[in-house]
């Protein structure tokens, strides 16, 4: 299970994503200090997301049609060469929001490319039985990057964005570096390669067509447009009902980050989900119950206790889902699968703020966080009940 290639794919791939959360949290940073304006903040939101949702459907495509250690290893130089020139442009005193609005755009696009393909490989890397240990380890070490990157970003934004560019440009490189060193070659297709479009009509017919992966997607859309309350909104919640001390702001994301870590290394020693379908309904009801009682809570210390019990259940979610998809998805067919899935999962929670953020200025947060907790438990319910496996 622990092959070479797998703990040099792990290392790699974080290293990689830590070196891009940097630069996302300094991007983010520096226009919030630089405009104070919610409008230039929209734009960056929508630079990052759309040019990723847009180009996955391909980046799906191409993971199954060409040899997939070599698309990660390309899409990672891309996003480095953009980060590179946006360090450069700074450098030479062109620091406009535009260059950066820029900049993210085509970043996005690396990420639209990368993400199917990196998820696509695990399966010819590790062994099936050992798939579900492995991404829990895998969501342990990105909790800890999500933990770590928000604080070296604004060390590094005090000193100059630059180097936060600079860093991703390192960490990229590292990357593709110990990338190289891996072997995995292209999945062999027992049909001739049709066009582009011809495969993405396949992938999409494949995945919806599939009773089960058609459930798991469904699930997906429904779960990150409900979780959007407790991931957005729960730093005004503080503000409105516990104060806008900066530490308790504070306290909020690390308490839920902390619950994730707890969580991965929960996977990776538990090792197995037997009936992953149950895991994923039960994660669901959870999630729906600690949420309601997010919005029940009266004291600051209860809330950060029940928000790091959500976090828990988030790396048992999201390994049960991947972990399922490369199981019951074709190998020759996964890239187009989780190419779907990462569309969902970079633009469910964009759509639904748009809802819940003018919702939550004609009623209270908790009250939020109570309904969607409740049609959590009731998605949860459904899951088990129409998708046995």
């Amino acid at each position: 299970m622990f092959n070479r290639e797998t703990v040099l794919f792990l290392i790699s791939q974080n290293i990689s994503l830590f070196g891009s959360s940097v630069v996302v949290f300094a991007i983010i940073w520096h226009i919030t200090l630089e405009t104070s304006s919610g409008l230039w903040l929209t734009l960056s939101t929508v630079c990052a997301v759309l040019p990723e949702v847009v180009i996955s459907l391909w980046g799906g495509v191409w993971a199954d049609r060409y040899n997939r250690k070599h698309l990660i290893m390309l899409a990672d130089a891309f996003i480095a060469a953009a980060t590179l020139g946006l360090a450069i442009a700074f450098w030479s005193g062109f620091q406009r929001m535009e260059v950066l609005l820029a900049a993210s755009a085509v970043r996005s696009i690396g990420s639209g490319v990368q993400t199917p393909a990196v998820n696509a490989i695990y399966p010819q890397l590790v062994p099936r039985e050992g798939l579900t240990k492995v991404q829990g380890i895998n969501q342990t070490l990105s909790s800890l990057l999500m933990l770590l990157s928000p604080a070296v970003g604004g060390v590094i934004l005090s000193i100059d964005i630059t180097w936060a560019f600079m860093l991703d440009v390192i960490t990229a490189t590292v990357a593709i570096v110990i990338l190289s060193f891996i072997k995995v070659e292209k999945v062999d297709r027992a049909e001739a390669p049709a066009s582009v479009l011809a495969d993405l009509r396949q992938g999409i017919n494949y995945t919806f067509g599939n009773p089960l992966l058609r459930g798991i997607i469904i699930c997906y859309a429904c779960h990150f447009f409900l979780i959007t309350p407790a991931a957005v909104l729960t730093p005004l919640l503080v503000k409105r009902s516990f104060g806008g001390e900066v530490w308790k702001l504070t306290a909020n994301e690390m308490s839920w980050t902390a619950g994730t870590i707890v969580g991965g290394l929960f996977v990776s020693l538990h090792g197995e989900f037997k009936d992953k379908t149950r895991t994923i309904a039960l994660c669901l009801i959870a999630f729906g119950v600690t949420f309601g009682l997010l919005g029940a809570a009266r004291h600051f210390a209860l809330y950060l206790l029940i928000m790091g019990t959500a976090g828990f259940f988030l790396p048992m979610m999201a390994t049960a889902t991947t972990v399922l998809i490369q199981e019951v998805a074709q190998l020759t067919m996964l890239g187009r699968v989780f190419s779907i899935v990462q569309i969902i999962s970079a633009s469910a929670m964009p759509v639904a703020i748009l809802f819940f953020g003018p919702l939550a200025d004609i009623v209270s947060v908790e009250a939020i966080l109570i309904v969607s907790g409740a049609l959590l438990v009731l998605l949860g319910v459904l899951y088990q009940t129409r998708f046995p496996h």
